[in-house]
């Protein structure tokens, strides 16, 4: 291989057009691809600003020539030359370089390559797996390139927005405490200090609201987080958070802030002008017309509840569960009233995954309703729900009927599978949405006690104080999450911040006195110390870098993520580790 000497990059390889002619310049990068016509050799040359053609002519250097014709694809290549502009019937209009070309007349071999596991100069389908153990590989490509670069200027546009609105950028800590509550703790054994553990932070929740105790009344930091869950196409066991905390202020305040970061991100990502204020609405009213809390609002397919409708009616398995207290919802499939019975049935397979234990379903022709289910019902009772449901020719009208823990689910997530399926989800459309008022607890019946819906640090409504002991499951919170087609790319809540009110929450979620002064009592203390009235939000950088590029996982936006079992195939990690090392942190070298 050649040594770079006192050869010294002057250009990017996107960066050369007209101007450039008859210049002298040096480019390096990787070999994209490799072209012979007729004794002349074309190569594309990489790097990550763009691609520039440099041509090897043998009447302008015989020995340079002759050099080229070992080059392969990857190899890693200096050159020297000089610009010259394309001929006109080779002029490549799709590559901004597309209308110069560099002549060689020095060239050095700074690396070679094998024959790469998956071609980078085309468009071709990768296993994940495959793109994963190759990542660095796999960065090379034009399209992971993009999502880190963009990443990268959003995270700028993140960092420039908040310093200018006063907030300082503070670290917390990645070794803590484990505390109850959210997911499983990453823990991390102590050496120094034999069978205690440390915790990496699913958050840093407790330590910026004790900053805001310290006087730091604008916080932000662009943080690591862990959380030892199951994982999705969204989720990864480490991931980044846009976190912020503020001190004396309203929902509304922190809202506004929000907004002005999500519209500085977007023009400088996007090049989109946002116009906030983003639409509202509260956590009830997204259940009752979407079954979640973060409704994809980018395409109609609402739920339709016909509980009150059909209430006594001559479908007894619609009726029994109406007096059990259950719901019965539609979806009014607009024109879909030909969907095939392996259509039907596809769908109703599917919904079972979300916990439906079947799907009735109606096709409305024009002169008659069909389904097996319509003789149950009187023509006064297919005419209300038909009323109800805006329901004509050609439609299709698919149920859920169960407990509303099971139909809004279930009915969520067919209405997506739906809309995929009728090309319904316009991908250059950004829809915002602050959903509020949520439920301050929920009632978990496998724990037998009521868990937060958020954290525990979440404050109560102010309005609906009296009813924590009598009926905390009617007490609505003050937290809003964000929400971007469908997905939640931010949350956040005013904070508890009187010792008083936190033990008060601890005691409706089933923490008792020596469990919460155990636990957070670094907290209670600090509250106790004229703690500030604060709040916060935290975005998922992640998430958000997903929709923004149009990704369909997070993994794509993460130079290094994991899989789906939290593996890395690049690293091979986790992996075994040696037996002395356990030893030393006082773990039983046995362990499997």
């Amino acid at each position: 291989m050649d040594s770079m000497g006192t050869l010294r990059r002057t250009h990017n390889c996107n960066e050369l057009g007209s101007d450039n002619v008859d210049q002298e310049i040096i480019l390096m990068g990787w070999v994209l691809r490799r072209r012979d016509h007729g004794g002349v050799i074309f190569i594309d040359l990489r790097d990550r600003w763009g691609i520039t053609q440099v041509v090897f002519n043998p009447e302008i250097n015989a020995e340079i020539h002759a050099k080229a014709h070992q080059i392969r694809n990857e190899w890693v290549l200096a050159v020297r030359g000089t610009v010259k502009p394309r001929p006109g019937d080779m002029a490549n209009p799709k590559l901004h370089t597309g209308t110069i070309e560099v002549l060689v007349d020095e060239l050095r071999i700074l690396n070679s390559s094998e024959t790469p596991p998956f071609p980078l100069d085309e468009d071709t389908e990768v296993s994940d797996n495959l793109r994963l153990q190759y990542r660095y590989l796999d960065i090379r490509r034009p399209e992971m390139a993009n999502n880190l670069i963009m990443r990268h200027k959003a995270t700028q546009a993140i960092r420039n927005y908040l310093c200018n609105h006063n907030f300082l950028e503070i670290e917390t800590p990645m070794l803590t405490r484990s505390t109850p509550e959210g997911a499983r703790d990453y823990l991390v054994p102590s050496r120094v200090n034999a069978g205690k553990f440390y915790a990496l932070p699913q958050s840093p929740q407790l330590f910026k609201q004790l900053l805001m105790m310290g006087g730091m009344d604008r916080y932000f930091q662009i943080v690591k987080c862990f959380r030892d869950e199951d994982l999705r196409a969204d989720r990864q066991p480490e991931f980044t958070q846009i976190d912020m905390e503020l001190s004396f202020v309203t929902e509304e305040e922190i809202i506004t802030v929000a907004e002005g970061m999500i519209a500085a991100l977007f023009k400088a990502t996007k090049g989109i002008e946002l116009q906030p204020p983003f639409k509202r609405m509260t956590y009830d009213e997204a259940m009752r017309r979407f079954g979640t809390d973060r409704p994809d609002t980018r395409f109609d397919l609402e739920l339709i509840d016909l509980t009150d409708t059909l209430k006594g009616c001559g479908f007894k398995v619609f009726n029994s569960i109406i007096a059990e207290g259950g719901v019965v919802k539609a979806i009014n499939a607009k024109g879909c009233s030909s969907f095939s019975r392996k259509d039907l049935d596809n769908l109703t397979e599917y919904a079972g995954r979300f916990g439906a234990k079947g799907m009735a379903w109606i096709k409305i022709k024009d002169d008659e309703w069909q389904s097996p289910i319509t003789k149950f019902f009187s023509p006064e009772e297919l005419a209300a729900m038909g009323k109800a449901l805006d329901a004509e020719p050609g439609d299709l009208i698919l149920f859920g009927a169960d407990t509303s823990a099971v139909v809004h689910p279930v009915l969520a997530e067919l209405r997506l599978e739906l809309a995929r399926r009728l090309n319904l989800i316009d991908k250059e459309i950004f829809n915002f949405m602050w959903v509020t008022d949520f439920p301050l607890v929920e009632y978990s019946h496998g724990e037998k006690r009521h868990t937060a819906v958020h954290h525990p640090f979440t404050a109560p409504c102010e309005d609906q104080l009296d009813l924590l002991e009598s009926d905390p499951g009617s007490v609505k919170s003050r937290a809003y999450d964000l929400v971007l087609n469908g997905n939640e790319i931010g949350g956040g809540s005013i904070r508890i911040h009187r010792k008083d009110m936190q033990e008060k929450i601890f005691s409706v979620l089933g923490i008792n006195a020596e469990e919460a002064e155990e636990k957070f009592g670094f907290l209670l203390k600090a509250l106790d110390l004229g703690a500030p009235p604060h709040g916060g939000i935290a975005f998922g950088v992640d998430r958000l870098m997903m929709v923004l590029t149009g990704s369909d996982s997070i993994r794509d936006v993460i130079a290094f993520p994991k899989t789906q079992k939290a593996t890395c195939p690049l690293t091979e990690a986790p992996a075994s580790v040696a037996r002395k090392q356990l030893t030393e942190l006082s773990l039983r070298p046995d362990w499997e």
